[in-house]
């Protein structure tokens, strides 16, 4: 019988351990299915844009409200990556299985929780106050939103067990899909088509569910399958553990408050955009919009670096986690860089989707708009890889209470409260929330750069010291891979 160690394991899939191969082989699906979600949304704005401006204005302040309920679930959920990789690193399948299983749970139970904002939501937007035709948009888009609260969340727990494992070809598969349906979906219950009524807003609300739904379905169908119960033993571990939901929320927990500050603070951000005027919140929808195509992909580095700091922290090699982070970063800035010249050059060519069938007379104004705060954009966007990299490395190793600290000091200190109180002092101007916003994301970027260099996260692991430090038996790789066909 052979023994095999953590330092036995010398890399997640083929390539040497630390190196650029080993990032972009974790990296580029992740940034690819990243990408599809992000266009998956420009295809939203845009046939939004076409339907009417007040939807298109309606939806980034619902959506973000939604996404304000659902960070705090969907961040501990999201955390699995970090015990799946760890686990893994220490070849512990029985227990990235039970991981697992802890996730589903968690995403029956706390996902269900969510449906209690639908009855509520036109009472929440009526005391928001925006423009009442855009109220009542926001209420039918976020109630849409809330009924979808389960798969999303099972979504992410189910995802964990590929993206942990660095088989991130699975995930890109299943997103691409999802989104190539969802598109044609997307349109046809906007617009009304075939069989399809006209539902407006509602119907993109729905696109999202059904979206969720069907990347829950198929990972479930995928991860089942014999070739990985073989190596993960799925079936013996359903049994709820203890151990595992207190350590989910003991580190996931701090990382899903963490998500639940930011998205939270952005969103009151969005409220505060949205007193200023139907026009104002329009533009801001797009420009976030398009700022998605860079952002959401260079999350997709940020789950990777997460995942190969993971591993090595399971393995108990650091010094080749410190590599990895430093070649995503160079990567996800090499990327926001390139894109900051897109937004800054070239923005016509990034609006004319959003023009092309949208009223002249309501568009104009909102597209003169939408250039100046794509300059704001691109001036971020470095930073903001900075941010998410090394947030995401220092999270990798279990360093969450930290990275919780600065959201919340952050998010309120920094963007929030000075934007409201230069709305309620001077007046509004778009501009200026944006100048302050710039500052808060900038400011993001430095500070986990300086606690990633500090190096405390380096001491730091999510599993019990016990189990990383067992010797296992070796972890056989499936006869044939789950989803050869998709991967």
């Amino acid at each position: 019988m052979t023994i095999t160690t953590a330092e036995d394991r010398t890399h997640v899939g083929p390539h040497p351990a630390g190196s650029y191969r080993e990032l972009l082989a974790v990296a580029l699906p992740l940034m690819l299915s990243a990408a599809t979600q992000s266009l998956m949304h420009v295809i939203d704005r845009v046939f939004l844009t076409w339907y009417s401006q007040d939807a298109l204005a309606a939806a980034l302040p619902a959506g973000i409200l939604y996404w304000s309920m659902l960070s705090l679930p969907f961040g501990i959920a999201s955390y699995l990556n970090t015990f799946v990789a760890q686990y893994d690193g220490a070849g512990k399948p029985d227990r990235v299985a039970a991981a697992i299983w802890q996730g589903l749970y968690f995403s029956l139970a706390v996902g269900g929780l969510l449906m209690l904002g639908v009855p509520w939501a036109d009472q929440i937007f009526a005391v928001i106050g925006h423009d009442s035709r855009v109220a009542e948009m926001e209420s039918i888009y976020f109630r849409w939103l809330c009924i979808g609260g389960i798969p999303a969340i099972l979504h992410t727990a189910l995802s964990a067990f590929y993206s942990g494992r660095g088989k991130t070809n699975v995930v890109l598969a299943v997103n691409v899909i999802c989104v190539s349906i969802n598109a044609g979906l997307d349109y046809a219950l906007i617009f009304g088509w075939g069989p399809f009524p006209e539902w407006g807003i509602a119907g993109a609300a729905m696109t999202d569910t059904f979206g969720e739904v069907l990347a829950s379905v198929m990972l479930i169908g995928l991860l089942l399958s014999p070739a990985n119960c073989r190596v993960y033993p799925f079936w013996q571990t359903w049994r709820f553990d203890r151990q595992l939901m207190t350590d989910l929320f003991k580190f996931g927990g701090a990382s899903g408050l963490q998500m639940f500050i930011d998205v939270a603070g952005f969103a009151a951000f969005m409220m505060i955009v949205g007193w200023i005027g139907p026009r104002e919140l329009a533009a801001t929808n797009i420009a976030f919009n398009l700022n998605t195509l860079s952002f959401i992909p260079v999350i997709g580095v940020g789950i990777a670096v997460s995942t190969l700091v993971g591993q090595r922290i399971g393995e108990g090699r650091a010094e080749l986690a410190i590599a990895s982070t430093w070649k995503g970063f160079s990567l996800a800035g090499s990327y926001m860089l390139a894109f900051g010249a897109l937004y800054t050059l070239f923005p016509h060519w990034l609006i004319a989707p959003y023009a092309a069938q949208a009223k002249p007379e309501e568009f104009a104004g909102v597209a003169e708009t939408v250039i100046v705060l794509l300059r704001f954009v691109a001036i971020y966007s470095f930073f903001d890889a900075m941010a998410i990299v090394f947030g995401s490395a220092i999270r990798g190793a279990g360093d969450t209470r930290f990275s919780m600290l600065v959201a919340f000091l952050a998010a309120w200190m920094l963007l929030v409260l000075p934007t409201y109180l230069s709305w309620k002092y001077y007046g509004p101007n778009l501009f200026r929330c944006w100048t302050i916003c710039a500052i808060y994301v900038i400011s993001l970027g430095f500070i986990y750069c300086a606690r990633f260099q500090q190096g405390k996260w380096r001491l730091m692991n999510v599993i019990h010291r016990g189990e990383a430090a067992e010797k296992s038996e070796p972890v056989p790789e499936p006869a044939v891979q789950t989803a050869t066909v998709l991967s």
